[in-house]
This record gives structure tokens, sequence and C-alpha cells, in this order.
């Protein structure tokens, strides 16, 4: 069983005759990216690696201004900082913190990029983590400590300034969105280097645009549930024209705990693990900044709140719901309307 999804809006120009396909690669954000595009003949020899230098170079720019694992970056000294300071944001990291906060008012809290001491305190940050020896889970009480002071301790953004306010004790993560921000950055590279026809993905996160040299679109195989045996969900795949894919899941990172899958994926209204039966939620969107937060949303939803809020924002959304040994799959109406 097989389900293909291929956008509404198709643009059938092709790329320039005597165009050669050419693949890079490299390190970044503690994962590997890629990226497969069409090069226009008549460039000269070794463009390849100066591209490569200049996706990294993108790649960089973010890791040094929004990794929660570099002590050095911008996120981790705001998160160091005293309260009561103001902090200017370059461009890229204004354009996610807007973003991300924006999100947090839309789903009611449900997305919250400050949620950094609960990550913490769940042992998915970048110290005393749930895979290391001397780990416990945290107790009901501290767990209600922790929301107590969150809920003093909001960053407020100056829109006018490009700054970020430090209340004191703010702890920044932005795990959920700075990755498909990344994409989003060698995507519009590539664009701005006049190479419209590409594939770029960041740790399984993608966005495509153009078409290849047999005419075809990028087609990507949607992420599935690896754990689940004997599940009926039909394998998917996409034509990423235009589009960007992200998936959350409850399968990358957990623990068990009180007989309950401990995934990373917190609730920041709870403060708790999400105990909802989602076991992915895929996004599709114009953006992957945007699949890359939505995704994340509404797995911190689920299903009930979740799918009429996609819904409702036209969002092109498969949850996938844990249901005894196997899987139930719920679709928006925007990703059926995208089925051939």
């Amino acid at each position: 069983m097989r389900a293909v999804l291929v956008p509404l809006d198709i643009d059938p120009s092709p790329p320039a005759a005597g165009s050669r396909l050419h693949a890079l690669e490299g390190s970044a954000m503690g994962t590997d990216w890629s990226a497969r595009l069409m090069l226009p003949p008549g460039l000269a020899s070794g463009i390849g690696e100066d591209l490569r230098g200049a996706l990294q170079q993108e790649l960089d720019q973010v890791v040094a201004q929004m990794s929660h694992w570099d002590g050095g970056s911008l996120l981790s000294r705001y998160n160091r900082a005293p309260g009561g300071s103001w902090h200017a944001l370059p461009p890229q990291f204004f354009e996610v913190m807007d973003y991300a906060l924006a999100v947090l008012e839309d789903t009611g809290g449900a997305y919250d990029p400050a949620a950094g001491a609960l990550v913490n305190l769940w042992g998915f940050g970048p110290a005393g983590r749930y895979d290391q020896a001397g780990f416990y889970a945290p107790a009901r009480e501290v767990v209600a400590a922790v929301l107590a002071e969150r809920r003093g301790r909001r960053p407020r953004l100056d829109r006018d300034g490009r700054r970020l306010y430090q209340p004191g004790g703010a702890v920044l993560d932005l795990s959920s969105v700075a990755k498909g921000y990344a994409v989003d950055c060698l995507a519009l590279r590539l664009e701005a280097l006049g190479l419209p026809h590409y594939l770029v993905e960041v740790g399984g996160e993608l966005r495509g645009a153009g078409l290849k040299p047999d005419g075809q679109p990028w087609w990507v195989e949607l992420e599935g549930v690896p754990d689940t045996a004997g599940a009926t969900v039909a394998q998917s795949v996409v034509a990423l024209h235009g589009l960007a894919v992200a998936t959350s899941g409850d399968y990358r990172r957990y623990f068990h705990h009180a007989q309950r899958r401990a995934s990373h994926t917190l609730d920041p209204r709870t403060g708790y693990p999400i105990a909802n039966d989602v076991a992915s939620v895929t996004v599709l969107a114009p953006t992957c900044m945007a699949a890359d937060a939505l995704s994340t949303a509404l797995t911190v939803m689920g299903v009930d709140a979740g799918l009429p809020f996609a819904e409702e924002r036209a969002l092109a959304a498969r949850f996938l719901l844990r249901d005894g040994g196997g899987l139930r799959e719920v679709h928006t109406a925007a990703w059926r309307n995208l089925l051939q």
C-alpha cells in the first residue's frame, strides 16, 4: 500500500539544457546535511566545492547563534545572562524567535521556545542526559517548582529594536525550529545563487524546488514509525516541489518512566513528556521552519486539539497514533487534497 502526495501548484520549467546533477554533503548541528541540485552548463570547474563551503557557512551561522549544545553560541550566552538584560539579535536569530513566539501564542503554550529548563530537567539537554549513568526522572515537586519558576521568567521580544529581554533564568531551546530554519537557509542560498532546482536536507528535514533532469520532481519517502511491528499504515511519498517536510516522533529519544514512554517531546504546559498516544506528526509547508515548529506543536496538542487547530489553518498534517500494537493514521483535509 502506497500513498503519493503531489503539490497543487506545479512549475513545469525544467533545468537548463545540459544541466548536471550534483551532490554535496557535510556535518552540522550534530547531524548530517546534504544537497542535490542541478548545475547549469558552463559553470567553472571546482564550483561544487565552493557551493559546499557556502552551504556549510549558512549552517555554521545558525549553530553560532542558536545552538544550545555550543556553550559559546548567542543562545547559550543569553541563557546565562543576568536578569534585566537586553540582547541584540542578528537577523537570523530574530526571525526564528519572532516566529517561535508567534507559534507559542497561537498554540496557547503547547509550543514554547523557552522550555529549556524542562528539557534539561528531563535529561534531553546537553548535560545530565537520560542515557547517562546517574540520571533519575524528576520528582513531581521538582517539576512543579520548575513550572512555577518559568511563569515569571518569560523572554520578551522587542520587535522594533530587534532585541530579546532576559528576565532572569529564562532558558531558550530552539531545537524544534532551528534545524528547519537551517534547511530554509540552504534553500534560499541556492536560490540566491541562481540555482532553483534542488533538494536540501538537514537531519531528515527537507525542502525541495524545481525538477530533476528527467522532468520529475524530487520524490521523498516520508518518515514512518520504526518501532511498530505489523502496522498497516501506507508508505507515503511526496513530491517536494516548492514544499518542505518535517516529522516529530516519540521514538527518537525516550526512556521508560512509570510504565510509559517518556519522550523528548515535552508539554510545556504540564512539564511532562507527552502522553497522548501520538507516535509522530508530519507537516508539509512552504518553509521547513514552519513544518518543524508546527509538527512539534501538533504532537504536543494531540489529535483531539491538534487536528481542529490544523484544519482551521489549512495545514497539511498527518498524525500517526499508537493503537494497541499498531498505528492509526489521521490526516487533515489539506493533506488529503495532496493525495493522488
